[in-house]
């Protein structure tokens, strides 16, 4: 891919230099990818394919891009979710990835036992915040989460991290008319889930799937009868835990408390 990159910068006539400030990328940066020392972003391909005049050349690659990034078991989902018309999800662990700033999803991949090396841990940030561009998208998803109080108070990386994040989600709240965050709080010691996390999506062609994460493996659930009782499940989860309002309050409450 690097060299394919090289060889269209070639044909149009472009040094290296040239190509990265066309691109608004560092000289550096340019040469990595070239070098395949970098895996390009999405958005540097798509720019690269107009400025280079490749024809979609450059753009086929995307799909190579992401079986370099991402897992085969969670591939399909990140393509869908490019383009999904509602995306949900109920969480007892980590604020949503969707929503994560970088220090605390830098301070995520530190802590993963077998440990990624350094380089393996910038890969895995930097496709995580990529995924991130489907809020900001023209015509986005509807976004609804359920998350646990607890994580609110789960301090990775310290207080100053957590912090940060926390304001970021409120940030987010308050910007994206699209987006819904509601707590579920400890004090609801019963609710519809306790049999652990899931993530929810209606894709663009209307199909809806649901995607389950646990300690023993990842499934994809696309059975319609099972996919439409947990979506049932997500809604009495979303009508037991505490309204947006409530909970931007919660949140900047304990925000103000770090």
């Amino acid at each position: 891919m690097g060299e394919l990159i090289r060889i269209h910068r070639v044909r149009a006539e472009l040094t290296q230099k040239d190509a990265a400030d066309k691109l608004l990328i560092s000289e550096s940066l340019m040469g990595a990818v070239e070098r395949a020392e970098r895996i390009p972003s999405l958005e540097l391909l798509a720019d690269a394919d107009r400025v280079f005049v490749a024809g979609g050349a450059l753009k086929a690659c995307i799909e190579l891009v992401d079986e370099e990034k991402y897992p085969a078991k969670i591939l399909d989902w990140v393509r869908l979710e490019r383009l999904a018309r509602v995306i949900s999800a109920y969480e007892t662990m980590l604020i949503p990835g969707l929503l994560q700033t970088e220090a605390y999803l830098r301070v995520l991949y530190e802590a993963r036992k077998p440990a990624y090396t350094e380089e393996e841990i910038a890969r895995h940030v930097e496709a995580r915040l990529e995924r991130q561009a489907v809020l900001t998208r023209t015509a986005p998803p509807h976004v609804g989460f359920v998350i646990e109080e607890s994580i609110l108070e789960r301090s990775l990386g310290g207080p100053a991290v957590l912090k940060a994040q926390l304001l970021h989600l409120l940030d987010c709240m308050s910007r994206m008319n699209h987006l819904t965050v509601q707590v579920m709080p400890t004090r609801q010691h019963t609710h519809a889930g306790l049999n652990g996390p899931m993530k929810l999506m209606c894709t663009a062609e209307g199909r809806s799937l649901v995607f389950v994460e646990g300690q023993s493996g990842d499934r994809l659930i696309s059975k319609p009868e099972r996919v439409s009782d947990l979506f049932d499940l997500f809604g009495i989860l979303r009508a037991q835990a505490l309204t947006p309002w409530k909970s931007a309050e919660l949140i900047e409450e304990k925000a103000g408390q770090l």
